[in-house]
């Protein structure tokens, strides 16, 4: 996933993005360039490009008479790779993590069986040495989310398909925020046997072998998230 933009036009489209996906500018909101200019300090050039860069992303629109405001919801383009990750951020809603939970169970076993298929020795490669972080992480939690990530990126790399490829945005928002949430904890289950599961069958040519390793690891994953939930809505704390 792309990094937080750099420079002042950047820090403006994070600050002000954040701000509309968690909310606080709600859709409907009108948004005034002359309050923006002053609360971050910045040039009216900084905050015309920065509001340019958000209407680009269905997040803002101006009209006369009317101002610059936030559009609706439906209008955002939620596949883009900044609002997944300011979705991302803090604690994520419900329904947000449920989404992605959806698409990660149709996209990623699809992909695993064409990876089966289409692997070569590079793609083999490439999972392994992630599987070998993730066992080496140990108890540090943002090697473990590092690691997770690499693996996922390398199994849809592996299936050869561009298009597919490209998902590795929605992919890695679902499996950072997660990650962090369950790696965090006191308590997850060791996330390397599922994995290697996912690895032999794809290196053994068996697509549907693949397919199913990969369902059982994202129900093993939704369980390890809703244990983590279910035990702070009842305020647990180990």
């Amino acid at each position: 996933m792309n990094q937080p933009p750099r420079g002042l036009h950047g820090q403006a489209v994070e600050i002000i993005g954040e701000r509309i996906i968690r909310g606080v500018h709600a859709p409907g909101d009108s948004l005034y360039p002359d309050q923006i200019e002053r609360e971050l300090g910045v040039s009216k050039t900084v905050v015309r490009e920065a509001l340019r860069v958000l209407a680009s992303k269905g997040l803002i629109d101006s009209r006369q008479k009317r101002g610059t405001f936030v559009r609706p919801r439906a209008d955002w383009n939620l596949l883009d790779s900044d609002l997944l990750r300011w979705q991302g951020l803090g604690i994520p809603g419900e329904a947000f993590l449920e989404n992605l939970g959806e698409v990660r169970s149709i996209v990623e076993p699809a992909g695993a069986r064409l990876a089966a298929v289409r692997r070569d020795e590079a793609d083999l490669a490439a999972l392994e040495d992630a599987l070998d972080l993730m066992a080496a992480a140990g108890d540090d939690a943002q090697a473990a989310v590092e690691a997770d990530l690499a693996f996922h990126r390398a199994l849809l790399a592996a299936a050869h398909n561009e298009l597919l490829t490209r998902m590795e945005v929605v992919i890695e928002a679902g499996l950072r925020v997660r990650d962090h949430l369950v790696h965090g904890a006191d308590h997850s289950s060791d996330a390397v046997p599922a994995h290697r599961a996912v690895l032999d069958a794809v290196r053994a040519r068996e697509p549907e072998a693949a397919a199913r390793a990969v369902e059982e690891l994202l129900a093993q994953a939704a369980a390890d998230l809703r244990h983590l939930t279910d035990n702070a809505d009842r305020g647990e704390t180990g």
